[in-house]
């Protein structure tokens, strides 16, 4: 869907390999942090979504890598959504889900690489099976655990 915010190659405007400042610039709005240390990894998060970011922006290495939907009811590239099961997913991407064992939890990470792209689409689901979270970026931060580690 040309139409959708959430993609494989970036998120609205913003494309994955963009500078700080150009990510800045393409979202639009105003975007709050900032690198500890030069090329440190950080998150970029809207203002308007402060006190709980629905939508966060990872920078790694002084470019735009990865973008993370911790809640909420965007649709992710290819139709999965919070709240789906692991059943609908491998449905949904067929042929294409790669999945490995959640690391703090009884649940899966459920990853769909797409290689035009050079990124990967990863869903975290938990112990009954149903999508907490996911994210797009490219290799490695977008199989960080942690955010940025």
């Amino acid at each position: 869907d040309p139409d959708a915010l959430a993609r494989l190659d970036g998120y609205g405007d913003l494309r994955f390999g963009m500078a700080p400042e150009q990510a800045r610039q393409a979202w639009g709005g105003e975007l709050k942090g900032a690198a500890n240390e030069p090329g440190g990894c950080y998150y970029l998060v809207p203002v308007r979504s402060q006190d709980r970011p629905q939508l966060t922006f990872m920078i790694a290495d002084g470019k735009f890598v990865r973008y993370d939907v911790p809640f909420g009811t965007e649709t992710a590239p290819g139709g999965g959504r919070i709240g789906m099961t692991e059943q609908q997913l491998r449905q949904l991407y067929a042929g294409r889900v790669e999945v490995q064992p959640h690391k703090y939890t009884d649940g899966h990470y459920l990853r769909i690489a797409d290689a035009a792209a050079g990124t990967a689409l990863l869903f975290e689901t938990d112990a009954d099976g149903k999508v907490t979270r996911w994210r797009v970026g490219t290799p490695p931060q977008v199989d960080y655990v942690e955010g940025c580690s």
